[in-house]
C-alpha cells in the first residue's frame, strides 16, 4: 500500500466549491486527514489531501482531476508519493 500526499488548486473558487469537491474526494478514499505512527489523526493543511491505497500515481492523479473537475473548469494538482511524512502544527481531530 502506499501514501500519496495530494495537493489541489481550484481556480477562481469559492470555499463551497472546495467542499463540493472534498465529497466528491472522500468518494474515492482522499480525505483531509493524516494518521501518525501513534494512530493520531490530524487535519491537513487547507487544500491539501492524504490518500492511502493500491492504486499508481497516475491513477491519484486522474482521481484527484476527476474531483476537481466536477466543480471547476481551471485547477491544478500535484501528487506526490511518499515514503514516509512528518509534519509540524497540524491541528489534531478529536473522535
Amino acid at each position: 500500500m502506499a501514501d500519496f500526499t495530494i495537493r489541489i488548486v481550484l481556480h477562481d473558487a469559492t470555499w463551497d466549491e472546495y467542499v463540493a469537491m472534498y465529497q466528491h474526494l472522500a468518494a474515492v478514499g482522499i480525505t483531509d486527514q493524516i494518521t501518525s505512527d501513534s494512530g493520531t489523526t490530524y487535519r491537513m493543511p487547507p487544500a491539501e489531501y492524504n490518500y492511502q491505497g493500491n492504486a499508481t500515481r497516475a491513477q491519484v492523479l486522474d482521481m484527484a482531476k476527476a474531483a476537481a473537475a466536477r466543480v471547476v473548469r481551471r485547477y491544478a494538482v500535484l501528487v506526490t508519493e511518499s515514503r514516509g511524512r512528518t509534519w509540524h502544527g497540524l491541528d489534531e481531530i478529536r473522535s
